[in-house]
């Protein structure tokens, strides 16, 4: 179901504080890795703020969805997005990657409330995954298990062999999302090991595929919806993205991948989605 007007601007809103936050914990932490970050984070405002069926006051509800973030370094994402959608204080996110905090540079389920899957050795995320929702289906539970990826980590062979599985079991609560940024910590995927033509492959392994805009939510909503309602084959929604997206002079840069910002940098970078979010919101509300 397309999104209404309303649904629209506060996803767009929610996206544009999580950017802000991404910036943020970047600072506090001293470091992050706020380039994919960026470019994921408004996959996860749309997952967390409109699809997915959970509860933060029961984050261990059996029948809730259930989220793997492979790419597990975006935990600077993560963390502010599970702290908005209610899983912990806002406040909390200042400890990120401090000493005793339970927020490190990648996720761990036994210690960050609303965390399904520890993650940040990549490959693992996609297996898991199709591990849960194999398990939802023995159990009889309507659960989605939706897992995002990034398209670096589509180097990992562990990573087709879940692809396989998910295919041969056509476990259609399964929604696959990639990243599709175009860079890793190396460089240009094309460059260090190419996984074009990406689409003919997922396709190959038995995927259906659904190409987006990462950063529309019209077109990551129509995405998902086709994903949702796929009832042959598994969906991979191929969300195309821009590394460091809203912060101007971080985008498509890969030295980005991981970086740290000092006072001026974070408000220059603060600036520069001010001012992508003016234009965005405008157009939304006309």
């Amino acid at each position: 179901m397309a999104l209404t007007k309303e649904e629209r601007q506060k996803l767009y809103a929610q996206a544009k504080q999580l950017r802000n936050d991404i910036v943020d914990v970047t600072s506090w932490a001293g470091g992050a890795h706020i380039g994919g970050g960026l470019s994921v984070i408004d996959i996860l405002t749309i997952l967390y703020f409109k699809y997915l069926r959970i509860d933060p006051k029961n984050p261990c509800w059996e029948d809730r969805d259930r989220l793997v973030l492979s790419k597990g370094h975006a935990a600077v994402a993560y963390v502010p997005v599970l702290a908005r959608r209610g899983f912990f204080n806002v406040e909390e996110m200042k400890t990120f990657n401090k000493f005793k905090s339970p927020f490190g540079m990648h996720p761990d389920s036994k210690k960050v409330c609303g965390c399904d899957a520890s993650t940040g050795s990549l490959g693992h995320g996609l297996p898991m995954a199709v591990g849960m929702a194999l398990g939802a289906r023995v159990l009889g539970k309507d659960i989605k298990v939706y897992c995002v990826l990034g398209d670096g980590e589509c180097n990992e062979g562990s990573i087709w062999e879940a692809l396989m599985a998910a295919a041969q079991f056509k476990l259609t609560n399964l929604i696959t999302i990639i990243d599709r940024n175009r860079l890793m910590i190396d460089g240009p995927t094309e460059k260090v090991m190419g996984v074009e033509p990406l689409p003919d492959k997922l396709k190959a392994f038995g995927m259906e595929v659904v190409t987006v805009d990462g950063h529309d939510m019209d077109g990551l909503s129509e995405g998902i919806d086709k994903a949702l309602a796929g009832k042959e084959k598994p969906v991979v929604v191929l969300a195309n993205t821009v590394k460091g997206k809203g912060v101007n002079f971080m985008e498509d840069q890969v030295p980005w991948h991981y970086g740290s910002i000092d006072a001026a940098l974070k408000e220059k970078a603060h600036g520069s989605i001010e001012k992508m979010y003016e234009a965005i919101l405008k157009g939304v509300s006309s």
